[in-house]
């Protein structure tokens, strides 16, 4: 009896220590719930004042308002901003193609508007049955070809041409960008392809109306930024009468792109930076000109990438000693490929750099006389800073400030009129800044 009670006192005793393979199983799946909920508890601590900030910024720029306005609103502000330096740019189209004379952008202009009306009619799925669609697109065209006509008719603005007093804003660019939102409204979201070729098309209508000598950059600008806003608050209104009546689907929400890979067009100003040394005491002073050209970039990662600009541009100059002088701006092409780097502040701004070295070319007698000439082939350099913004998930624009350094050669030869003594060679170098905006497909 006494063996018994001891075993049993000892099996007591193992059994407190030693829990059963049940009790093993509840305390391990308690223990792992206590670990779970630790790992996944919400983390209370108080934001930072970077923190803090993107939140401000993501709830302003989600309002419905914003989301309407911010592409529009920027272009029209551009246009009218960039009205006391339009010269410049037409300059350019002066410079290097002044026979350009084509009318294609007088259909150019509709041709997202009937693809998308080839898309529906065959039956391709759009955002809006065909009632809404095309209340919504009879809003828009309404209130597009309203404010267009009320601003050509009592700004009075000249076209540069000559030809009458009705150049802003642009109507066929203004139609080109409320057709091409119709199309991105309708189908951007079955593929980011039919909004990218759709506001390609507007893009090129927009500059064929400088090239053909009918509009002003300004005009162009304000014409975009009307279009798009008068195709937003059309479709507003039509989504107030109809609701959810004649709705197919509702827009996608795609995540924005982690890899900011762009292409796009590149417009600034850009003015010299000193002085052109000539020798023997006579300079090239520069003024403020025009640059306009493509840029793009791959990037392997958030950060990292490569990429190349090709612009031309001019930089109207005087002579130190004879200010008077009648001489053309100076023209240059550039092609340059380099890094670009990248870092994102919060998901939808940026802040870039780039290094770009390449080929400078300066067309003979560039400045509108044969005594003073520079060489055509040169070698450029150029560094440069950005502010990027993704306005959607395949459109954003950079906001730059560019520096660009050229080595050239040049040779003079004797003018009176210019007060060149002697015929003469030699080197120099060409500096520049380029500040303006770029609006970019993203992919």
């Amino acid at each position: 009896m006494r063996h018994i009670i001891r075993f049993l006192t000892v099996a007591l005793l193992i059994t407190s220590v030693f829990p059963s393979r049940g009790e093993i199983t509840l305390r391990s799946v308690a223990r792992d719930t206590v670990a779970d909920s630790r790992d996944t508890a919400v983390d209370l601590r108080p934001l930072n004042s970077w923190q803090r900030f993107n939140q401000k910024v993501d709830k302003a720029t989600s309002s419905k308002w914003f989301q309407m306005t911010y592409v529009g609103v920027p272009l029209v502000v551009a246009g009218v901003s960039t009205i006391p330096g339009r010269e410049r740019f037409r300059q350019l189209r002066n410079d290097y193609v002044p026979r350009f004379k084509y009318e294609y952008d007088n259909y150019l202009q509709y041709a997202p508007a009937v693809v998308m009306l080839g898309l529906k009619g065959f039956g391709v799925e759009s955002r809006s049955s065909w009632g809404r669609m095309l209340v919504s697109d009879a809003f828009s065209a309404a209130i597009m070809a309203t404010v267009v006509n009320t601003i050509k008719y009592t700004a009075h603005v000249q076209r540069p041409d000559g030809s009458n007093y009705k150049s802003f804003p642009s109507g066929h660019t203004a139609t080109a960008f409320m057709t091409a939102m119709m199309m991105h409204k309708e189908y951007g979201d079955r593929s980011p392809w039919y909004s990218i070729s759709a506001f390609t098309v507007a893009a090129v209508t927009g500059v064929s109306r400088q090239l053909n000598n009918r509009h002003w950059v300004s005009d162009v600008l304000a014409g975009a930024g009307i279009g798009i806003l008068s195709t937003e608050l059309g479709y507003y209104l039509a989504d107030l009468i109809f609701k959810d009546k004649g709705l197919n689907f509702d827009p996608t929400y795609y995540p924005l792109l982690e890899k900011p890979s762009f292409v796009g067009l590149y417009m600034g100003f850009s003015s010299g930076l000193g002085r052109i040394d000539l020798g023997q005491g006579m300079r090239l002073n520069t003024g403020i000109g025009s640059r306009i050209g493509v840029e793009g970039a791959y990037f392997f990662n958030q950060y990292i990438g490569c990429g190349g600009l090709a612009t031309v541009s001019n930089i109207p100059v005087s002579l130190n000693t004879q200010p008077d002088a009648a001489l053309e701006p100076l023209d240059e092409g550039r092609a340059m490929a380099g890094a670009y780097l990248q870092y994102p502040c919060t998901s939808r701004w940026s802040v870039g750099c780039k290094a770009l070295a390449g080929y400078n070319y300066i067309p003979s007698h560039t400045l509108g006389c044969d005594e003073i000439d520079f060489n055509r082939n040169g070698f450029v350099w150029s560094a440069g800073v950005s502010i990027g913004y993704m306005m959607k998930r395949n459109l954003g624009a950079r906001f730059f400030c560019d520096y660009t350094s050229t080595s050239t050669s040049y040779s003079l030869l004797p003018s009176q009129e210019l007060g060149i003594q002697t015929a003469r060679s030699g080197n120099s170098a060409i500096h520049a800044l380029t500040w303006g905006a770029s609006a970019n497909i993203l992919f």
